[in-house]
């Protein structure tokens, strides 16, 4: 088997559903399974899995084992010569894995393959690309400067070497997770993604960043912002830290100061509903049923093109292609005030955000 993608999910049922439509029409053509190991979601996420993709394997924990630990027992029953580490709130496109897989093949001495995340205003995420984040530019990115955190050597388009990864989507050969041991179950959500890839970069193999390949990360959906967040990051950093680098007294202030700060995040994120002027249906079909659903007249377009300012537009993944959402949502006019939904195929809801730091919105009609 050529590819095994690994999905580790915690409560995100409607999200999760329209990522895992995603992933099947990405590996069609691909000798390849999908893994979804679920943390002891307390929503319908399992019963969605085993009801609408019956054929997906699936692990269901009896606890929160955290990311590290979750991910490393869906690596155990992969088959793949490659896995792929993906969150559940992505969306990719049809040529993903075809596109990335063929790329890596052609590389020696392969670590990690990252692509361009974009979030769900079609924003780009710079954590897509990192640099390894030594004391000296960790106490700088604490103090606000983010300058060299983030491996701003490479454009956003761009295809070349990068160190470090977000854990939204990595991709790499089964052995190279092995042979590293995987994630560090030491860290129970934060952190793990930037250990992961420092300690392939230790053992010598060298990896990439190919920016002329974007998905979606919703984000804000499977890691909120909040106290909890915040002392969990702060807490990962710590554990980095002592593990890879020499005690630094500024740095452990700074995170002491950030964990005591942690209070500040209570009740600062929320879900985030916008208003609109007008609302548009991209698809080739009516859907009489949404347009019920929603306070103001619904428009059907069939191209982007045809939108106004101020515009909620919804993409129908059942007549448009996951290539074609994530291309427009990532070429549109950020001055032009516009706000994107999918409907998934089959669904009687919509879903997305309007920002990488909010939960993002989910609307069943």
């Amino acid at each position: 088997m050529r590819l095994s993608v690994i999905i580790l999910n915690y409560n995100v049922h409607y999200f999760l559903e329209l990522c895992l439509q995603s992933v099947e029409a990405a590996i069609q053509t691909l000798d390849a399974e999908i893994i979804v190991v679920d943390n002891n979601s307390q929503d319908d996420s399992c019963k969605m899995v085993k009801e609408k993709f019956p054929n997906i394997k699936r692990i269901e924990n009896k606890e929160n084992l955290g990311f590290s630990k979750g991910n490393n027992i869906g690596v155990k029953l992969a088959k793949g010569e490659y896995v792929c580490i993906l969150n559940p709130d992505t969306v990719i496109a049809e040529d993903t894995f075809k596109t990335l897989l063929a790329f890596a093949e052609k590389q020696n001495n392969l670590g990690i393959v990252g692509c361009k995340l974009i979030d769900g205003s079609g924003c780009f995420l710079p954590e897509s690309k990192r640099n390894v984040p030594i004391t000296k530019i960790a106490i700088q990115k604490a103090l606000g400067n983010s300058k060299h955190y983030y491996a701003n050597h490479l454009l956003d388009n761009e295809i070349g070497k990068a160190d470090v990864f977000v854990g939204a989507f990595m991709l790499l050969k089964r052995e190279v997770f092995t042979q590293v041991q995987g994630f560090d179950e030491d860290y129970f959500m934060y952190g793990e993604d930037i250990d992961l890839s420092y300690k392939i970069k230790k053992a010598g193999f060298q990896s990439y960043y190919y920016g002329a390949l974007a998905a979606i990360h919703y984000k804000g959906e499977s890691t909120l912002k909040d106290k909890t967040y915040a002392k969990r990051f702060y807490g990962a950093m710590q554990i980095f830290y002592k593990k890879h680098f020499k005690s630094n007294l500024v740095f452990d202030a700074l995170v002491f100061f950030g964990i005591q700060s942690a209070r500040l995040f209570e009740n600062k994120t929320s879900t985030e509903i916008l208003d609109f002027e007008n609302y548009a249906l991209i698809s080739k079909t009516k859907n009489e049923a949404l347009a019920i659903k929603l306070s103001k007249p619904l428009i059907q377009v069939l191209n982007a093109e045809e939108i106004k300012e101020n515009t909620q537009i919804i993409f129908d993944a059942n007549t448009i292609s996951f290539q074609t959402i994530i291309q427009k949502m990532e070429t549109s006019e950020k001055n032009k005030n516009l706000s994107f939904k999918i409907l998934p195929k089959n669904a009687n809801f919509i879903l997305g955000s309007s920002s990488s730091k909010s939960r993002g919105e989910v609307i069943p009609f």
